[in-house]
């Protein structure tokens, strides 16, 4: 005799069905634009924080240099990102962002807006804010770091692949 089969349930269950069918639909979005959801998070961060050291982008992702170095050299092959010796300290480079990343950016922007009012489009503007409240709340009660992308952690214990 089988058991009815339960569906699952929750809002564990919820939030990783809706985080990984948020991820995929993301990448398809931003893989137009020949980037992958890593790339868009380090042009972010740069963006953020123009000049940055390799070191200190490393630190903010919680990853070894070697793994930024590769992460950069990508977006370096792209035409996104330039290194340019640090004035202060000649052994760091420091990062910016290119034209065409400035370009890109704006795109991603756009992406990035579409992208959210598809996955939220069953909630008015009050739960949108509210649901963004708590999730704000449950992700620094778990330790979180706010922008920064769990997977890139991941990434550095491993030769490969995007974060999930």
């Amino acid at each position: 005799m089988t058991s009815p089969r339960q569906t699952p349930s929750g809002a564990a269950f919820l939030l990783a069905q809706l985080g990984s069918h948020a991820a995929a639909r993301f990448a398809e979005r931003v893989g137009e634009l020949g980037l992958t959801p890593p790339d868009v998070g380090l042009l972010r961060m740069i963006a953020g924080r123009p000049g940055r050291s390799q070191q200190s982008l490393a630190q903010d992702l919680g990853v070894v240099p070697s793994r930024v170095v590769a992460l950069i050299d990508n977006l370096d092959r792209k035409g996104l990102v330039e290194r340019r010796r640090s004035t202060e300290d000649r052994r760091n480079y420091e990062l910016h962002l290119t034209d065409e990343a400035r370009r890109v950016m704006g795109q991603m922007a756009a992406i990035g807006s579409a992208h959210e009012d598809d996955l939220l489009a069953a909630l008015d503007p009050g739960e949108r804010a509210r649901l963004a409240e708590l999730l704000e709340r449950v992700a620094g009660q778990q330790g979180l770091t706010p922008g920064v992308h769990p997977g890139f952690r991941r990434m550095g214990n491993r030769e490969a692949g995007p974060p999930a």
